[in-house]
C-alpha cells in the first residue's frame, strides 16, 4: 500500500472516532411515577387457597386483584393515566410470613397497557373470619406494553396493606418508582 493511502486510511480512521467521541451521550429520560390507595378501590375477584401439609400453617394461595382508578388518580404514564389494573399473584407462606410475586398490567386512558411483574414478602394474621390481614413489601417491574408504551422500562417499590375478606377484604398499594 503505497505510503500517501495509509496515511490517508489512517487519518479518516482517526476522524471517524473523533467525531463519534464528540456526539452528545444522551442518558435515556426517567420520568417519576407514583400511586396511592386513596387513588382507586381494589376488589380480589378470585381466590384459592391449598393448605400444604408439609408444615403447620403453611398456605400456597392464588388470587386475582382489579383495581379501577377514581378522579383523584394521578397515576399516569407520559400524561395519560391509568384507568384500571388487573393483578395476578401467588403467596407462599408459613403461619403468615412468606413470599409473593406475580404479574399485572395497567390499562391507560387511552386503551393502551403497561405489563409488570412484581416480587416481595408479606406478614399477615389470621381475622377472626378466616381471612388474612397483613402487610407487602416488595419491588414491581415494569416489562412492556402496547403502542407507544412497547418498549417501556421501569421499576416501583410498593408496600401494600391487604385484607383477604372475599366480601369486604381491601388492598391497599402505595407504590413510587420512574419509567
Amino acid at each position: 500500500m503505497p505510503e500517501i493511502q495509509r496515511i490517508s486510511v489512517a487519518a479518516l480512521s482517526v476522524a471517524v472516532i473523533l467525531f463519534g467521541l464528540s456526539l452528545p451521550i444522551q442518558a435515556q429520560q426517567r420520568y417519576p411515577i407514583e400511586s396511592q390507595s386513596e387513588w382507586y378501590t381494589s376488589k380480589y375477584t378470585k381466590q384459592h387457597i391449598i393448605e400444604a401439609s408439609d408444615i403447620a400453617g403453611h398456605q400456597i394461595r392464588i388470587f386475582e386483584l382489579h383495581r379501577v382508578s377514581n378522579e383523584k388518580t394521578r397515576m399516569a404514564f407520559s400524561g395519560t393515566k391509568v384507568r384500571e389494573s388487573w393483578v395476578w399473584g401467588y403467596s407462599d407462606s408459613i403461619s403468615g410470613a412468606g413470599k409473593n410475586w406475580g404479574y399485572g398490567t395497567w390499562t391507560l386512558e387511552d386503551g393502551n397497557r403497561i405489563n409488570f411483574e412484581y416480587a416481595g414478602t408479606s406478614q399477615s394474621q389470621p381475622a377472626e373470619n378466616g381471612a388474612s390481614v397483613g402487610t407487602y413489601h416488595g419491588t414491581a417491574r415494569i416489562t412492556g406494553g402496547t403502542g407507544k408504551f412497547k418498549g417501556v422500562r421501569g421499576t416501583l417499590v410498593d408496600l401494600v396493606e391487604f385484607n383477604t375478606d372475599p366480601a369486604g377484604g381491601y388492598n391497599r398499594a402505595s407504590s413510587k418508582g420512574e419509567y
